[in-house]
């Protein structure tokens, strides 16, 4: 009786753990799994910019082997142009001008006003008279500082113009798109439908479980992401599947060169059926028949004498 009551208690465990261990799983299994990750050379850690595609920005990443730097700009909330970053009616100014300005005019403050400015010891008429030319004095330096280094700085442009985006309606752009900073990287039509292929190819491979397919398409950081996450579903004894994969809408938000490496920083919505089994078959979660729309940024690298663009980052759309 006793050994008979143990079997049932084992097999209600069993039957609990196949059931509610893939329920940890996150509801996006696709790959990736609706997080941010992966690395975009230096701008690893600042938002690309905001698209049609991608009007609200991106979120920030979540995992990354690039080491973090200052806090990133432009994380929630769309960036504006230069004009909006700081106040109208304010020039550029020089930092070191404005130190050493400020610090003139802060020591001969307060020279006057505690009486030992540049003509401290004087008292009485000389000693208002000496405050007067003080003040004159210091007006005088900063006026000429200000004419002579306050012009604006080689490279500094307050128009906020940016280069045009390219877009991606049917991986066909309207014309190749240069970048928005850094060295010149002409997009080309060939580009984007490697993007777009890409993109399609991966899903694929995730199907498959297929590791070696990921590796011709995508860094060693990105592939080590899916691996562990396949992984992970293995063995909470779950398996996601991802099909009728449709590219719906696309465009470049940035393009650059750093380190002998091109980088290309693309918005892409797409759809899916993105499901997610157990170990008897049983749907955990998603549906067979309801697509998903989905809003990423994907990054893809390559070396600048030419190659295969490999997939570099994935970073969620707000």
């Amino acid at each position: 009786m006793k050994s008979r009551l143990l079997r049932s208690a084992l097999h209600a465990l069993l039957a609990a753990s196949l059931l509610a261990g893939p329920l940890a799983i996150q509801a996006e299994a696709r790959p990736g799994q609706g997080g941010s990750m992966g690395s975009r050379g230096s701008r690893t850690w600042s938002a690309p910019p905001v698209t049609r595609t991608t009007p609200y920005s991106t979120a920030p990443m979540d995992r990354s082997i690039t080491p973090p730097t200052a806090p990133a700009p432009g994380y929630g909330a769309p960036q504006m142009g230069a004009p909006f970053a700081r106040p109208m009616g304010y020039p550029n100014r020089h930092p070191f001008l404005t130190g050493l300005a400020g610090g003139f005019l802060g020591a001969g403050l307060f020279g006057m006003l505690s009486g030992h400015g540049f003509m401290g010891g004087m008292h009485g008429f000389f000693s208002f008279l000496g405050l007067l030319v003080q003040i004159g004095l210091v007006v005088m330096l900063v006026m000429w500082l200000i004419r002579r280094f306050g012009g604006t700085r080689p490279g500094a442009n307050g128009s906020g113009m940016s280069p045009p985006r390219g877009s991606m309606p049917g991986a066909v752009p309207a014309s190749p798109t240069p970048s928005t900073g850094g060295a010149p990287v002409q997009i080309s039509t060939a580009d984007y439908q490697s993007f777009q292929q890409t993109l399609m190819d991966i899903q694929s491979a995730w199907n498959q479980q297929n590791i070696p397919a990921m590796q011709q398409m995508a860094t060693p950081e990105m592939v080590s992401y899916f691996n562990e996450q396949l992984s992970t579903l293995a063995s909470q004894g779950a398996r996601n599947v991802v099909s009728d994969v449709r590219f719906l809408q696309g465009d470049l938000a940035e393009a650059w060169r750093e380190n002998n490496m091109d980088y290309a920083s693309v918005a892409m919505r797409y759809s899916l059926i993105d499901l997610t089994t157990n170990a008897t078959g049983q749907v955990i979660d998603g549906s067979s028949t309801t697509p998903v729309t989905i809003t990423e940024v994907w990054t893809f690298v390559r070396p600048s004498r030419g190659g295969r663009w490999l997939l570099s980052a994935i970073q969620q759309a707000r």
